[in-house]
């Protein structure tokens, strides 16, 4: 236990394996229960024990490697004055001669008397560049870990590099320990070096990709002063585009005598072709199957080609299966290093209430990388529709501007834990004929939680709104219309069963709503290092012309998150709460987190 005075570790009572070392004692008097766990991870006579192992010459060279590794464990929490012994049979593994092995090594005693710890009397650093960020546990008064002092040096370097000393480096450092006072003096000294511009950029280990794109995608900011963080955008401009396993930069060891530092970057290329598939089980919405196949590098210079496919509502609710194909070619660096052109195509045949709709969609746009968090699209499209209701075919055709930005600031994409995301769309649209002008708006806002400082219960949160102007009901294209139901929006109602009425002359008929909204809940519990249990509740609401007048729903149930390393299993057992458009248990199963 944490301050006991003799805390005792015994490892193993009983005769081990043969070869193996029979008994290790742990003893830390007074330490406490972190630094403790700290001591017992750097041991190797610890970890030699636990693998069955006990060569007397493996022993004894473990044994001689602890005394360094455990005062660096002391060294890390502050403790500066400890004692370290290790007894091998009785005898301190010091004085025993690397090359006088005894010929069995049965037990071993490890005692670790930690002292007191020591706090910075003074945490210094010079020269010191404008706008570093030291780690705060760099400063006087603080406990003097040697890890502090060691990001601080890096965080120094770091510095100077941010503007512009690509080869600042470490020149010294002076520590000085009062062990009657218990306090550590650190001065950290650097050399920042000459300030340096980018120098020539070159790349190799391409095979099937053309130099001259790889040289367009990467963007080198030649000529500008030296940033890391411009090298670590050429860096990601290349692995964006999913051609390269790995992407590896190298700064040149000397500048140019002109104060340019040249720059040299390796790539190993991906197989060209990738293909992949997926599932979604929902009692109400059935089955859901999609595959994809993509080409990386069509053309030679990182052209992506998308072919994927999809099949919905197998065995579910509805009468009717959903089918969707489409196609999107995508060339990289096209205007700038960080923009997109990319052509679209698709076509689908889908239920949506009392619709049939039977669409095409032609494309073209730009895809803009703002950042690694902020990313944003804006299309041409071309949209033509045929809708079966009550009979009827009606037609609909449109060319619309669609552009969306993204704020994407979650720690992990498919199980966040924290941060949030934020996705905001319009698209303003003209319509021929019967078709009406006007424009769709949405927008989806996820957050997530962490309670307790840990991982182990993490909340979250998602709201989404959509609203369409312009148009009537009637007029208004069949797939900018809203509906709420299922996995994306109320677990536990069916799939989109909460929409509006529509008519044509007497008749009425079921179709989507110009507004809508949702919000959903989740508290996310795990319970082992790859089982989760989550509870959630759900919420939607539906307006057939504005959020004055409308319905709402919803749904709560439970949840299990199966970690498989890639991302959960999720499987989500729900029930109706609220409103008249379900009944019953709706069960739900997927990868990745709802949402």
């Amino acid at each position: 236990m944490a301050g006991a005075a003799l805390a005792v570790l015994l490892l193993a009572t009983a005769v081990g394996p043969a070869g193996a070392l029979e008994q290790l004692e742990f003893l830390t008097p007074g330490a406490e229960e972190s630094l403790r766990d700290d001591l017992l991870a750097a041991s190797l006579l610890r970890q030699l024990r636990e693998d069955g192992r006990g060569d007397p010459s493996e022993v004894l060279a473990a044994a001689r490697e602890d005394y360094a590794r455990l005062t660096g464990a002391l060294y890390a929490q502050g403790y500066y004055g400890g004692e370290i012994h290790i007894l091998l049979d009785g005898r301190e593994a010091a004085d025993i001669a690397p090359l006088d092995v005894p010929d069995r090594i049965d037990a071993a005693a490890i005692r670790i008397e930690p002292g007191p710890r020591f706090r910075f009397g003074a945490a210094r650093m010079r020269p010191y560049a404008r706008g570093t960020r030291l780690p705060p546990a760099y400063a006087d008064t603080k406990p003097a870990l040697s890890t502090a002092i060691a990001d601080a040096a890096n965080a120094g370097v770091d510095g100077w590099r941010a503007i512009g000393h690509a080869k600042a480096s470490l020149a010294g450092q002076t520590i000085v320990a009062d062990h009657g006072l218990q306090t550590l003096d650190s001065l950290i000294l650097l050399e920042p070096g000459p300030k340096l511009r980018f120098g020539r950029l070159t790349i190799r280990g391409q095979d099937r990709t053309r130099t001259d794109r790889m040289y367009e995608i990467a963007g080198f900011p030649s000529g500008e002063v030296f940033d890391p963080d411009a090298l670590d955008e050429v860096s990601d401009r290349l692995r964006r585009t999913g051609v390269f396993r790995s992407v590896a930069v190298d700064e040149a060891e000397a500048p140019n005598p002109d104060g340019t530092l040249d720059i040299a970057i390796s790539v190993v290329e991906e197989a060209p072709r990738r293909f992949g598939f997926g599932a979604e089980i929902s009692s109400s919405d059935g089955v859901e199957l999609s595959a994809y196949w993509t080409h990386r590098n069509l053309f030679g210079g990182a052209e992506r080609l998308t072919l994927e496919g999809e099949i919905s509502n197998i065995a579910g609710v509805a009468d009717a299966t959903d089918y969707r194909i489409g196609a999107r070619l995508e060339r990289p660096a096209t205007l700038t290093a960080d923009t997109s052109f990319f052509l679209t195509a698709e076509a689908e045949r889908y239920e949506l209430g009392d619709f049939t709709v039977d669409q095409l969609t032609f494309g073209t746009g730009l895809a803009h990388v703002f950042s690694s968090e902020l990313r944003g699209e804006v299309a041409l499209e071309y949209t033509y529709a045929r809708v079966d209701v009550l009979d009827l075919d009606i037609t609909f055709k449109q060319v619309a501007l669609p552009a969306f930005l993204e704020w994407d600031r979650r720690d992990d994409r498919l199980n966040a834990t924290k941060g949030f995301y934020l996705k905001a769309e319009a698209t303003p649209f003209l319509g021929f004929d019967a078709t009406g002008s006007g424009a769709q708006v949405k927008g989806d806002f996820r957050a997530y939680r962490r309670l307790g400082g840990g991982e182990r219960v993490v909340l979250a949160g998602r709201a989404q709104l959509g609203a369409v102007f312009g148009p009537s009901l009637a007029e208004t294209p069949p797939d900018y219309l809203f509906y709420s139901g299922g996995g994306g929006t109320v677990r536990g109602q069916p799939y989109q069963s909460l929409g509006a009425a529509g008519a044509i002359g007497t008749r009425t008929f079921e179709t989507g709503g110009q507004s809508f909204a949702a919000l959903s809940g989740e508290i996310r519990t795990r319970v082992t290092d790859t089982i989760s249990v989550v509870g959630f509740y759900d919420a939607g609401f539906i307006g057939a012309e504005d959020f004055a007048n409308g319905r709402w729903h919803s749904g709560a149930g439970l949840g299990l998150r199966y970690d498989t390393g890639l991302g959960p299993l999720r499987l989500d057992v729900a029930a109706p709460v609220s409103g008249d458009t379900g009944s019953g248990v709706q069960l739900y199963l997927g990868i990745g987190q709802a949402f």
